[in-house]
């Protein structure tokens, strides 16, 4: 009976809304309501970003596709009749949005990286709430006196401590707001990045919260003037500061474990589905309720299928809850409720899953990908002839150029490397290393990739050897060439365009070094596809009908002869690639269609096998992923930057990695220390090994500030590329 009447407007099945939500998700944006003695109360656009600890709160996110996450957000301090409102108007939001976002449970200082996004300059946690009298009002009050402690390189947390130096230390950024004065406190052990983080969130409070009627200044450690002193009081000797603890350890976040929920005799029970990631998507069935655990990141997701029952759908988040109470898992886990709208699932969730594969995702030169509820990174089609000023459309297909520069091969060979006789070009052997140099103009500038090439059959050896011999190409043409590590069939596909129109060409083992070569096996086949830059690649492939595929062309030797072998769905650029790796091989081949195959074709391959006989492949562009990386304890240590990245989120002094799910970068800031630059490598290693997914041989791509290819700027929106020819500290107290 203390709840609020308003509460009671939802019952399930009967759509009656708050009047809040009468204009909630019209427009593209933000939205945020506080609980006030148990009703909704919208906050101020000026003040979104400031949260009471003592309030709880309901956000909502609508993109412009549209599609729609609601939050509800507690603080610490919060009474459980306020997180309880919060939950009921949460669901209330969803229902009124036709059940199409996705929910997320939020708890201070423990925030989801989606959440974090939307507040790009940084959280500021206010002591008290509604039961203290405080309240979001845009005002131009002058006698505020508050003390902020800024935490975090790539979520900016700003947390209201005590106003004393007691709350201080050297590690740390500090505010000191006095209304018409604020002080932005720079400690001595701070670096330049945490600076630059700590003036974006007092540019904030200074141009929000008091209209632009403010002065700043930006205070050394050791030289704070008479207005800070009087403030606090006498200066004591300031302790250092503490690690950063806004670090994510990604050797557990591919730890992953499923349960089915299912109401067992009027109750809601937990079945295990399987112990540990990654998961089939086949595993999640339409008609039923999952509990996707991976509280070791303090994360739950909740996946409830399209056709569960309106109990199990209704009941999952307070069994989620309950969850995470009888796993002894910390109060403040997230919890990301997937209230099913098709193809609603995040990408954080998917990562989960082995082979999880969207509805109506097609692929295919020229073909765009549709954006419909779910918003998603739109396709761009590819056009050789604008690489040079549609860097998008660069980065998506991984094109510097059209691959008309110079080549040049070395095979890696006892320790150094021998070069390759030009009219082998593009030929290469499994049981071999290569390392080919690009050369390239970019405007007036000339310049170079290295792709360092490792057979799967090669040696430890020779893997070491083709790694030392990369570096020591790159040392000797002054460090600026982009290195790209390639494993066997994960060829990108600019180094597929190197070869002056003709296929590369992928022997599974054996080697060119002269006398080395290995007797051929009797029967061999080629899987021959082209990439969405009509690229084509002939790859050898275990000689089984299981390899088949009906979107592309494969070519067959056995001692029965040679066929070429056309899918329902293949292109005329792969029928004419196979013709060259007919040439090579030697002998007439025969043509066959699909479903014209003669006996001898399948007696070759062992007899018929089911294979790959859908036309759609499966392929979609992802929203790619920027983290900031360290491995100074030892072990990986990898925080995501959350939101829309941009350019500024580069950290100069660290080693950033971008993934963009068909490859991956890392990024060498020229301020990052010896131990970062070296184990950069390793860094990119072990973040792809540890993918939920279970996915492997990624290609690795290595860049240095300053050196960035379109492939990766083209990641960026509105990439400047003098932008560091300004110290970012210089340019922020301009806005002083």
């Amino acid at each position: 009976q203390s709840l609020h009447p308003t509460l009671f407007l939802y019952v399930p099945g009967i759509m009656v809304f708050h009047k809040e939500f009468q204009n909630a998700g019209k427009e593209p944006g933000l939205q945020i309501w506080r609980i006030e003695k148990m009703d909704l109360k919208p906050v101020p656009k000026q003040l979104q970003g400031n949260f009471f600890t003592g309030d709880a709160y309901v956000v909502l996110y609508t993109t412009s596709a549209p599609s729609y996450n609601v939050h509800m957000w507690l603080g610490n301090e919060c009474s459980q009749d306020e997180g309880g409102a919060a939950a009921i108007f949460a669901m209330q939001l969803d229902d009124h949005l036709g059940g199409a976002p996705v929910q997320y449970r939020e708890v201070q200082n423990n925030e989801s990286v989606t959440f974090l996004g939307y507040f790009k300059t940084g959280i500021k946690y206010k002591q008290g709430g509604v039961a203290s009298g405080f309240q979001h009002v845009v005002t131009n009050d002058m006698n505020v006196k508050r003390l902020l402690h800024i935490k975090g390189r790539r979520a900016i947390r700003a947390t209201e401590v005590n106003m004393s130096w007691a709350s201080f230390n050297r590690g740390d950024c500090f505010i000191v707001d006095l209304g018409k004065d604020i002080y932005q406190w720079c400690g001595s052990e701070c670096n330049r990045f945490e600076r630059l983080k700590a003036s974006e969130v007092a540019i904030g409070i200074r141009d929000n919260e008091r209209n632009g009627r403010a002065s700043l200044e930006m205070v050394e450690d050791g030289a704070e003037p008479q207005a800070v002193l009087a403030a606090l009081g006498p200066k004591p000797n300031i302790p250092a500061g503490s690690p950063d603890d806004e670090t994510t350890d990604r050797s557990n976040q591919k730890k992953g474990t499923l349960y089915m929920v299912s109401d067992a005799a009027g109750s809601m029970k937990t079945s295990l589905v399987a112990q540990s990631s990654p998961f089939k998507q086949e595993m999640l069935t339409p008609t039923e309720c999952y509990i996707l655990d991976n509280g070791v990141d303090s994360k739950i997701f909740l996946w409830k299928g399209p056709n569960a029952n309106t109990e199990e759908r209704k009941a999952a988040m307070k069994v989620a809850e309950q969850f995470i109470k009888d796993k002894n898992y910390p109060k403040n886990t997230q919890v990301s409720d997937l209230e099913l709208a098709p193809g609603g699932e995040t990408t954080l969730f998917k990562q989960f899953f082995s082979n999880w594969k969207d509805k109506d995702q097609t692929t295919g030169p020229g073909q765009a990908y549709s954006i419909g509820r779910i918003a998603k990174v739109s396709q761009v089609p590819f056009d050789a002839s604008s690489l040079h000023s549609n860097k998008t459309m660069a980065a998506q297909h991984g094109m510097v150029d059209d691959g008309s520069g110079k080549v040049q091969i070395w095979r890696v060979e006892g320790g150094d490397k021998i070069p390759v006789d030009p009219s082998s070009y593009g030929q290469f052997y499994g049981g071999d290393c290569y390392l080919i140099l690009y050369t390239y103009r970019q405007g007036s500038r000339e310049q170079h990739i290295i792709y360092t090439w490792q057979g799967l059959k090669c040696t430890q050896d020779e893997l070491a050897a083709s790694a030392f011999l990369t570096v020591k190409l790159d040392d000797s043409m002054g460090g600026s060439p982009v290195q790209v590590r390639v494993t066997q069939g994960q060829e990108p596909a600019h180094l597929m365009s190197l070869f002056k129109g003709k296929p590369m060409i992928i022997h599974m083992g054996g080697t060119s070094r002269k006398g080395g070569q290995s007797q051929t096996g009797s029967t061999r086949l080629f899987h021959i596809r082209q990439s969405s830059t009509r690229a084509t690649r002939a790859v050898e492939v275990e000689p089984t009908a299981s390899q088949l595929n009906t979107n592309d062309v494969f070519v067959l030797k056995s001692p029965g002869g040679l066929f070429q072998w056309k899918g329902v769905a293949a292109s005329e650029e792969e029928m004419a690639a196979a013709k060259y790796a007919c040439s090579f091989l030697g002998g007439s081949a025969t043509e066959i269609s699909e479903g014209k195959e003669p006996a001898g074709f399948w007696s070759a391959l062992g007899g018929k096998k089911d294979y790959q006989t859908s036309k759609s492949l499966q392929k979609t562009v992802k929203p790619p992923r920027l983290f900031g990386c360290s491995n100074k304890t030892g072990r990986l240590i990898a925080e995501e930057v959350p939101g829309d990245f941009t350019q500024s989120d580069l950290a100069t002094d660290d080693v950033m990695l971008l993934d963009t799910w068909e490859q991956v970068f890392v990024w060498i800031g020229n301020d990052a220390n010896e131990v970062e630059r070296n184990g950069a490598d390793k860094i990119a290693k072990d973040y792809v090994d540890s993918d939920p997914s279970g996915r492997r041989g990624t290609p690795v791509i290595t860049i240095k500030q300053g050196f960035e290819p379109p492939t990766f700027t083209g990641w960026f929106q509105a990439w400047d590329a003098k932008m560091w020819d300004t110290d970012p500290l210089d340019r922020i107290r301009a806005r002083f």
